[in-house]
């Protein structure tokens, strides 16, 4: 089948590019954690506030690769590529912005979470070294968003494999040989990102010369592209707000717990950005499909995903689960910590192919333009899961297995299942798809 064949060509690309992520991510969790549970539980805090500045932005990816795929099928590659192109400005703008902001007010931020003074000043010195690698990784998500569009998949991968690779040496010089420790981690990868985001951009620039697009940021371009983002910086903040409150949870179950929980919410990831490629996969064909005004086609990519989605979460579940006794000990030297995330990795592994339905039915939503209704969902789900965090997130620093057992479950399961199952009935219907 042609369809399958295609989201094989685009998922698999993207799968090694989205993994970079997670890959920079675990590459500074293993290496600080051979330095200690407090280090090890301040990148856990730090890191997640990172990912989240990042993750509020993710706009502009998704909504980058949804207009410039739908351009591409109606024929108008110039205007994909002059949309994208403003993405990426835009992109540049916020990461300068969210950058002076973070290095300046990080202990104040961190401090909301209420962790340990010792951890507190390893996730400040994580997140300051960090920051300057915001307008990188921002520009990145957009010029990532505007080569997907094109169903161009394999020059990110190229990027992000490079980027991934590079962080390995820039990180073990940073921590061990200029004995930075926890700050060398976050300098490591904001130059890695930094690096990622030139390239990528000088990609953009040659298939803007061959389009006859200016590389000027349109001012009103740039405008537009913050109001269609709207409902979709609703649902990523009410995304990160549940992640937020996740971490919230495990600092309120102590040291121990969080530092597995950074353990944990790694392995996840990795799980999680795989399912995404598929979800990559599904805005490219959806949005070029819409923009031809093949309804029928899009019906098929539609169930094919979610086909391919479940297989996948049900495989990567046996993984996680296979690995659970080995990973905990090879990222941290604390034994209470592995143990604790050994038996968390068990609940993770059930969850995913929840997950996955959750996933995949986003890709398809946010490829279709249907980000209003996706953002009320979201909503709902972040709705849910807030008490139960709530309530281990204060009185549960004795509660320890079970307690990291249940703020699992609710993330895991309870708040994956919320998501997935109102957009299981969004799709019921065609009501979804607005063709071009």
């Amino acid at each position: 089948m042609s369809i399958d064949r295609e989201i094989r060509q685009l998922a698999l690309p993207s799968l090694a590019t989205l993994l970079a992520e997670p890959v920079l991510v675990a590459v500074d969790t293993t290496m600080i954690g051979r330095l200690g549970a407090n280090p090890l539980a301040g990148l856990s805090l730090a890191s997640t506030v990172l990912t989240t500045l990042v993750g509020v932005c993710i706009f502009l990816s998704y909504a980058t690769t949804a207009a410039t795929a739908r351009f591409v099928g109606a024929g108008r590659p110039d205007r994909g590529l002059r949309q994208g192109l403003d993405g990426m400005w835009l992109g540049i703008g916020l990461g300068f912005t969210l950058g002076v902001l973070l290095a300046a007010f990080a202990p104040a931020i961190l401090s909301w979470f209420g962790p340990e003074p010792a951890v507190l000043d390893q996730a400040v010195a994580y997140a300051r070294a960090s920051a300057f690698g915001l307008p990188g990784m921002l520009l990145v998500l957009a010029a990532n968003g505007t080569l997907r569009g094109f169903a161009d998949t394999r020059t990110p991968l190229i990027a992000a494999s490079a980027g991934a690779l590079a962080n390995i040496p820039l990180n073990a010089a940073l921590i061990y040989g200029a004995g930075l420790g926890v700050a060398g981690a976050g300098l490591g990868t904001a130059i890695a990102q930094t690096l990622m985001g030139l390239y990528l951009a000088w990609v953009v620039r040659q298939l803007a010369a061959t389009h006859a697009v200016s590389l000027a940021p349109n001012g009103v371009g740039v405008l537009r592209a913050v109001r269609d983002a709207v409902p979709l910086i609703v649902r990523t903040l009410s995304l990160r707000g549940a992640m937020l409150l996740q971490i919230a949870a495990a600092t309120g179950l102590g040291t121990v717990a969080l530092a597995a929980n950074q353990i944990v919410m790694t392995m996840w990831n990795f799980a999680a950005y795989g399912l995404d490629a598929l979800a990559t996969a599904a805005q490219i064909l959806v949005g070029q499909g819409l923009g031809s005004g093949n309804r029928k086609r899009v019906r098929t990519v539609l169930s094919r995903c979610l086909a391919y989605g479940v297989k996948v979460g049900a495989g990567l579940g046996l993984l996680l689960a296979g690995l659970s006794f080995l990973i905990p000990r090879l990222m941290s030297v604390d034994p209470d910590v592995a143990w604790l995330a050994t038996q968390t990795m068990w609940i993770t592994s059930v969850a995913l192919p929840i997950a996955a339905v959750a996933y995949m039915l986003d890709g398809v939503l946010i490829g279709a333009g249907d980000t209003r209704a996706l953002a009320g969902y979201m909503l709902l789900a972040l709705a849910t899961f807030a008490p139960l965090a709530l309530l281990l997130a204060g009185p549960g620093r004795h509660l320890g297995t079970v307690g990291m057992a249940a703020l699992w479950c609710a993330y895991a399961i309870v708040f994956m299942a919320v998501r997935g199952g109102t957009m299981l009935w969004r799709v019921r219907t065609d009501t979804w798809m607005r063709l071009d």
